[in-house]
């Protein structure tokens, strides 16, 4: 993967569906668009964004999850990596290039970490990202499967192609491996109150960028 040479930060969070990552990516925005973070950071403004995205590539990807249609499992893959790209390149690099700090809710590693459920592939999973940008960091929220799948089922009527717990169990294998492999991850106990969880993560941000 291409190493952020930016002046840009590039910021990802990560975890199980319902481990509450979006809610953090929201606290921690606003923790970062203070005057002293901005200090620090030496940043141009903050901007949040998501994968999959709003776009063509990302309505595809979110039909397949919702079963409007269906492909192969490495199809739905390749369509996770062509999303990502074109992410890059019209949004997030971009904003990098004027020192903006990016934070993305979801990246690569829930392409390798979800797409293993199916495809048997580590490898390949990462190869089809290696064009992809390495974030500066990665917050991984670290919530047991089965907790995911009770406040999933407290906030939506549906119930998501991923969104089971002995699957959530196997995706939560692939992400403990990623963390290992990539130095730039840290994994955050997500089960603590809401705010002693952006507590910690600001914690990791000011340790790293000081």
């Amino acid at each position: 993967m291409n190493k952020n040479e930016y002046p840009g930060k590039f910021i990802v969070f990560e975890g199980l569906d319902g481990s509450g990552q979006s809610t953090q990516v929201e606290l921690f925005s606003k923790f970062l668009s203070s005057p002293a973070q901005k200090r620090l950071l030496k940043h141009k403004g903050v901007h949040v964004t998501k994968e999959p995205t709003p776009g063509l590539i990302g309505g595809l990807i979110r039909a397949q999850l919702t079963h409007v249609w269906k492909s192969s499992p490495e199809s739905l893959q390749l369509l996770f990596a062509a999303d990502r790209l074109y992410h890059l390149e019209k949004e997030i690099i971009p904003l990098l290039k004027k020192g903006v700090t990016v934070i993305c809710d979801r990246y690569f590693f829930s392409t390798v970490a979800f797409g293993n459920v199916d495809v048997q592939d580590r490898p390949w999973l990462l190869s089809i990202n290696e064009k992809a940008l390495s974030p500066d960091l990665v917050i991984l929220l670290k919530v047991a499967p089965k907790t995911c799948i009770e406040r999933i089922r407290e906030s939506r009527h549906s119930i998501e192609l991923f969104e089971r717990e002995k699957i959530l169990e196997k995706v939560w294998e692939t992400y403990s491996w990623l963390a290992k492999k990539f130095s730039y991850t840290r994994i955050v106990d997500g089960e603590k109150p809401i705010e002693h969880v952006s507590e910690a993560i600001q914690n990791i941000l000011i340790k790293k960028f000081s």
